[in-house]
């Protein structure tokens, strides 16, 4: 049985890989707008498995990993990625001082299993930055790519006063424990005996 990441990220290619698995990468095409009303967290629980289920329309039988980040401040503003140095200095000015929630939500589908689909929440409060700060940052490390404008596993981990979670590696965006275990009950267990 072949094991496929649904994803385009770098991130959780990284992440997946961490497992020591053999697996292979193929980007879903999904549209990731919520629906009016649609919660947070909701909204990444729908998105990771529409992306599983996308790329299995596309190849079948396979153990299928999808995944999605949606990230609040104070749990009710959405922040994106930045995309831009302007937008990435206007996050982290926003994020000074407060908290940023981070929901990452997975599916593992599994033929002739149960689907799981989960998410493991991330708070992260930031210091009160100063305008220096920022811009000293942004000019090392921009991470344009990274929903809050602050990457965690390097030297934004600077502009944070604590990370509360159970997961550390949801935060970069693909909770490997419980997604571990999740692969372990289909199949993929890198500490199984080998065979």
């Amino acid at each position: 049985m072949e094991l496929i990441l649904a994803s385009g990220s770098v991130y959780r290619r990284e992440l997946l890989g961490r497992l020591m698995l053999p697996f292979r990468v193929l980007s879903p095409d999904v549209d990731e707008s919520p629906l009016p009303g649609e919660a947070p967290r909701a909204l990444a629980l729908r998105l990771a498995r529409a992306k599983a289920l996308a790329v299995r329309d596309r190849v079948g039988a396979a153990v299928i990993i999808g995944s999605d980040q949606v990230a609040t401040l104070d749990g009710i503003e959405p922040v994106g990625k930045p995309g831009t140095v302007a937008r990435a200095r206007e996050q982290l000015r926003r994020a000074s001082g407060r908290t940023m929630r981070f929901h990452t939500a997975f599916a593992v589908l599994a033929p002739g299993r149960p689907d799981v689909v989960d998410c493991v929440d991330v708070s992260v409060g930031f210091r009160v930055l100063t305008a220096a700060e920022i811009d000293r940052y942004i000019e090392r490390e921009p991470a344009l790519d990274c929903a809050g404008a602050a990457r965690c596993e390097s030297l934004g981990i600077r502009l944070l006063t604590r990370i509360d979670t159970e997961d550390p590696t949801a935060l970069i965006g693909l909770p490997l424990i419980r997604v571990g275990d999740a692969l372990a009950a289909a199949g993929f267990d890198p500490l199984a005996p080998a065979s």
